[in-house]
């Protein structure tokens, strides 16, 4: 069992507690965690016994957290190899930001008469924050850690539409995420994307759903691109990408 699993079976036991009855879902919270913090890495197996030894329980939880990973796209059954997290491919990032463009952009169109207005005036404050601290650094990179405080994920969960909602924050961003940490950044995008943001918001504010999902699309189309150009020309730092 690596440190990596050993801490996780730290946390798992913190979760324990008191604070989860249920073991399956503690695994799969904690675990879930550990892939996206990158402290369990793309392509590390995920060993079906030795997480129940180092957890502390039966393997019956530890085989339903797996397989709810399984269904989230955080990792893959291998043949003969066993479950391991997913190590998506650039080929695979830009297939998933041709989704991403389609799904966001009608999230956009229905957020734009569905949000209400303390849901506009919150994300115009997220924004203002996010370009606050991009002019400190106008060459680095438009980090949004905060789950809940993101862009995206507002425009998402106000769309008022539950299976895009689901498709988006329970599945499609978390991958979205492990291949963002994975492949190409570009230096300088983050104040080209906070500036695409307010454009955004600038339509949802308006209730114009046309223009909202146009700028979204577009958003997406430039994010995709960087990425190649980032890929192309080696021009890359270490830091989270823009959203």
């Amino acid at each position: 069992m690596t440190a990596v699993s050993l801490d996780v079976s730290t946390q798992l036991a913190e979760l324990e507690g008191g604070k989860r009855a249920n073991q399956s879902d503690a695994l799969f919270e904690t675990l879930t965690a550990a892939i996206m913090s990158g402290r369990i890495g793309p392509g590390e197996k995920l060993n079906e016994p030795g997480l129940a030894d180092a957890f502390g329980v039966s393997r019956a939880p530890v085989r339903e957290a797996l397989r709810r990973l399984q269904e989230k796209g955080l990792v893959t059954h291998v043949a003969h190899q066993g479950v391991r997290v997913i190590s998506p491919s650039l080929e695979d990032f830009l297939s998933l930001l041709d989704v991403r463009e389609a799904l966001e952009g009608m999230a956009s169109r229905l957020a734009a008469t569905a949000m209400t207005e303390p849901e506009l005036e919150e994300l115009a404050i997220i924004v203002d924050q996010h370009g606050a601290e991009l002019q400190r650094d106008p060459d680095g990179p438009y980090i949004q850690n905060d789950f809940d405080n993101d862009f995206h994920v507002r425009i998402a969960r106000g769309c008022r539409n539950p299976v895009l909602t689901g498709l988006l924050c329970e599945q499609f961003y978390p991958r979205l995420k492990l291949c963002r940490s994975r492949h190409g950044r570009m230096k300088g995008r983050g104040l080209a994307a906070w500036k695409e943001h307010r454009r955004i918001l600038a339509a949802l504010t308006e209730r114009d759903g046309d223009v909202a999902e146009l700028l979204m699309r577009r958003h997406v189309r430039s994010a995709r691109q960087a990425l190649l150009t980032s890929t192309v020309s080696g021009v890359r730092n270490d830091e989270p990408r823009a959203r």
